[in-house]
């Protein structure tokens, strides 16, 4: 068989397609992260009929490329909460108004194997926005993170993402020297609000695109 561990996962990824489906989640699979980004330009985007679009950090949802494809999209008026040589007040500002957007867009920490996304977050306003506020939320998941529950999804985030990306982001937290999560108490904390979404509500507002490659953390 030619590509095995492609063969494999699209399996896997497969099954949890089913089993978010069956939690009320929109789920799509895409053999590549711009397989990925197509599927949002060309199916998911226009069904929205967002105007307003916006998104949390992910370094999943960045490797589509589609960052700058929304903000040169004549149709849409896209809100960038990350632009550089922006005030940090004045970011902040614009995550408060993505709560409202038409169209939001953001990575999952983990993907359960009975379909639920779980998140943890530093400032909360990407996973505030997965809850609730933006009319349409797109999560794009990478299969690294498919895990086989909640508990081995908490045990991921917290042992693995969670430490590389306080490294990444030159954190001075205790995991960064240590690897592992300290349950610390330092001011530059990644760690601080969890969130389990155990079905989306209402049915079909969250969508999930499952990407049959690692990609993020």
């Amino acid at each position: 068989m030619d590509q095995p561990t492609r063969h494999y996962w699209s399996l896997r990824l497969d099954a949890v397609k089913t089993a978010l489906e069956a939690n009320n989640f929109q789920a799509f699979v895409a053999d590549t992260a711009q397989d990925a980004a197509a599927l949002l330009t060309d199916r998911i985007l226009p069904a929205t009929e967002a105007r307003t679009v916006s998104w949390g950090g992910s370094m999943t949802f960045v490797a589509t490329g589609l960052v700058e494809t929304l903000k040169q999209a004549p149709s849409l008026q896209a809100l960038d909460t990350f632009e550089r040589d922006t005030p940090p007040e004045e970011l902040m500002e614009r995550r408060r108004q993505a709560l409202l957007a038409d169209l939001f867009l953001t990575g999952a920490n983990a993907v359960t194997e009975s379909g639920q996304l779980v998140n943890l977050d530093m400032t909360g306003n990407r996973v505030a926005a997965i809850a609730f506020g933006p009319r349409h939320v797109v999560v794009f998941a990478g299969r690294n993170k498919i895990s086989a529950d909640v508990d081995g999804a908490m045990r991921r985030v917290k042992n693995y993402a969670a430490p590389v990306n306080a490294m990444r982001l030159d954190k001075k937290t205790p995991c960064v020297k240590t690897s592992r999560c300290e349950e610390c108490d330092s001011p530059q904390r990644i760690c601080n609000t969890w969130t389990i979404t155990e079905k989306s509500f209402p049915k079909h507002r969250i969508k999930v695109v499952l990407i049959n490659e690692d990609l993020g953390l």
